[in-house]
């Protein structure tokens, strides 16, 4: 663990404008600097970086952090690792934390797998282009396939030899156990014995999001009917096939500025459209698409492309993959290649501009291609239809999202030829179905099923105090909160004579006592999470600066901060000079501290008002009723008084 000290000096030595300006042109706009966002395409510039406050905001996309924020969110970095990169940028020595004997068992463990897959990968590459065997088999494999020699290095390409122990020999030799070499699956120890699990193989290396080494993919190339034409390495403590994409470390900055992933079969698909011009290409690397791999893309893009070589067999295995992707909430569609190609040879066979503009214009939504591929079979038969019809409707009904539902149901009608409140009614019973099914895995007494859940016409009408209305208000409350909790305002209070008196009081003390006498709690975690830290910092008698806020650990109080912190237009200082006066927010906080409250506990009572009436028409026995009547009459008396209550808080 790095030390908070550590922490707060890589945060303070950090600059803004300089961590950003190393991956993106900033240029001097007033006080703050202004670029084009990397996190997508645009034109005119909306990246805006703010020295004064230590914040980037695109006015664009959204997206919005601070300067580790920015590593993360650009180099895919972990928090810790984006720590490390800004540390070694300034020369901040880190030394971190010692940890348990347990943990550092564990980090050891790991680190020395990395280390021999590191070694391994060296070791392959090396053999690839300096021994006789490598060059002469490995390397004109590769050439033959028509990769660039720039290329083969980029993907690290390599070769073992064809010999039972080269690999294992030379590891241990140069000093690595065994121990590590098994547990990875480069060696395969069995009692005695021990040989190189990638034998007379070319090696195409598995990297992390990070660059570093998981794991191998090796590829035979003699002919052996007994063995595996490709051979993964086998799960390991830091390679879970089920987690890891081929390629993306290479693909992470084109799938993010492209906003579309390509996904694929094999490596050498990935490596020919890269080295083609379409960089934003991944692999399942062999095994069935995984959740875990459908949510690694997510986290760079919502869209995803599959191509397809044009094999039947093949096709029709991967619906199950393309409705683990609608599952997800992502958009999916497909491209088939022309008989007899894939994206390898395709790729080869044809220039840059006409791949892309094959895989632009062939792109199928997932519906009719799924039509497509199954109409074949039915034929004239009614009945082949009708499971097609219901086959399709599984996959929609699927999606989380119920306007794109409500979209795909119009295409299928379209395309099928079936009324669409038919469909309609055919998707609600499967989701009823798999609703109820939920239900009875979570809790003893089934829940009601929303109406929401399904094609209603229009939206249902939000109950005041319930929904939005609520929201919004723990939303100002938390904002006025951080923005102004370190300025005073004149409330009223009560002294020691119960006498009211005029007194001036921060208002952040003034919020959170209000808040915490009452006892009242926030239904958004996160805006409870920034009400305890500042409640925490007060309870110390301190006040939390803008940049405990901004730098905090806490990933939702920070995004939360940075947020509300960013402002794309600020006022000018200029307009004073001009006899040009504005009322901002600041010069009447009191006013708006004070009717932000009364709106807040106002939403909250009303909420509570509308449970406890819930729970009045359910509730069978006779006492528990007479007791919820009562606790109604006080909340409803509470409503009425609340708007006297308010500034008129005890403080002591």
């Amino acid at each position: 663990m790095i030390p908070k000290q550590t922490i707060d000096e890589i945060f303070e030595a950090a600059i803004i404008e300089d961590v950003v300006g190393e991956f993106v042109p900033l240029k001097k706009r007033g006080a703050n600097f202004l670029g084009n966002c990397p996190f997508h395409n645009e034109k005119t510039p909306s990246f805006t970086v703010s020295p004064a406050k230590g914040i980037y905001k695109c006015f664009g996309c959204g997206k919005a952090g601070n300067s580790v924020n920015f590593i993360m969110e650009h180099e895919h970095y972990s928090y810790p690792e984006a720590l490390k990169f800004i540390a070694r940028k300034y020369n901040i020595e880190i030394e971190e934390e010692e940890l348990s004997p347990e943990q550092k068992e564990a980090a050891d463990e790991r680190e020395s797998l990395y280390i021999v897959s590191n070694y391994a990968a060296n070791y392959f590459k090396k053999q690839l282009h300096e021994s006789d065997e490598g060059k002469a088999i490995g390397l004109s494999y590769f050439l033959e396939r028509g990769f660039r020699e720039d290329i083969i290095d980029k993907f690290q390409l390599g070769y073992n030899p064809d010999e039972w122990t080269a690999l294992t020999d030379d590891a241990e030799k140069a000093g690595h156990n065994i121990k590590y070499l098994d547990r990875s699956g480069l060696s395969i120890v069995k009692g005695d014995k021990k040989f190189d699990r990638f034998k007379g193989r070319v090696i195409f290396p598995i990297h992390n999001l990070s660059g570093r080494v998981l794991g191998f993919g090796g590829r035979i190339l003699k002919t052996d009917d007994k063995a595996a034409k490709y051979l993964n390495s086998p799960e390991s403590d830091i390679y879970s096939k089920s987690k890891v994409l081929y390629g993306i470390y290479y693909a992470k900055k084109a799938i993010s500025q492209e906003d579309i992933c390509y996904l694929v079969e094999g490596y050498t698909d990935v490596i020919s459209l890269y080295q083609s011009g379409v960089e934003n290409v991944v692999s399942s690397s062999g095994t069935s698409l995984t959740e875990g791999q459908i949510r690694l893309i997510k986290r760079f893009t919502p869209n995803i492309t599959i191509l397809f070589d044009g094999d039947a067999a093949g096709i029709k295995a991967s619906f199950r993959g393309i409705d683990m992707i609608l599952q997800e909430g992502m958009n999916v569609r497909v491209v088939l290649f022309p008989d007899g190609e894939d994206p390898d040879s395709y790729a080869k066979n044809h220039s840059t501009e006409e791949l892309k503009e094959y895989i632009t214009s062939n792109a199928q939504d997932f519906i009719r291609f799924k039509t497509s591929v199954l109409i074949e079979d039915v034929g004239n038969d009614p009945i082949k239809k009708a499971e097609l019809v219901k086959d399709i409707v599984g996959s929609i009904a699927i999606i989380p999202d119920q306007i794109k539902r409500s979209v795909y149901t119009k295409e299928c009608s379209s395309l099928l030829d079936i009324p669409e409140q038919a469909l309609i009614n055919e998707t609600n019973k499967i989701l009823r179905k798999n609703f109820s099914k939920k239900n009875k895995q979570t809790q003893s007494q089934p829940e009601e099923i929303p109406d929401d859940a399904f094609f209603p016409e229009e939206f249902q009408e939000k109950k005041e105090g319930t929904g939005s209305d609520l929201a919004h208000w723990e939303k100002e409350i938390i904002r006025l909160l951080v923005n102004f909790g370190d300025k005073t305002i004149k409330v009223e209070s009560i002294d020691e004579n119960e006498k009211t008196i005029l007194e001036e009081v921060s208002s952040a003390l003034y919020i959170i006592s209000s808040i915490s006498n009452d006892s009242i709690s926030f239904d958004s975690e996160t805006y409870q999470k920034v009400f305890n830290f500042y409640k925490e910092k007060l309870d110390q008698e301190k006040l939390p600066s803008h940049q405990d806020f901004i730098n905090n650990p806490d990933q939702d109080i920070s995004q939360f901060s940075i947020n509300i912190f960013s402002n794309q237009h600020e006022l000018s200082p200029n307009w004073e000079t001009h006899k040009i006066f504005t009322v901002t927010e600041d010069k009447q906080l009191e006013k708006a501290i004070i009717n932000t409250l009364y709106a807040f506990k106002l939403s909250k009572l009303t909420q509570l008002i509308l449970k406890n009436q819930e729970q009045l028409k359910d509730e069978k026995s006779e006492d528990a009723h007479l007791q919820l009547l009562q606790e109604q009459v006080t909340l409803q008396q509470i409503k009425k008084q609340i708007a006297a209550k308010l500034g008129r808080i005890i403080l002591r």
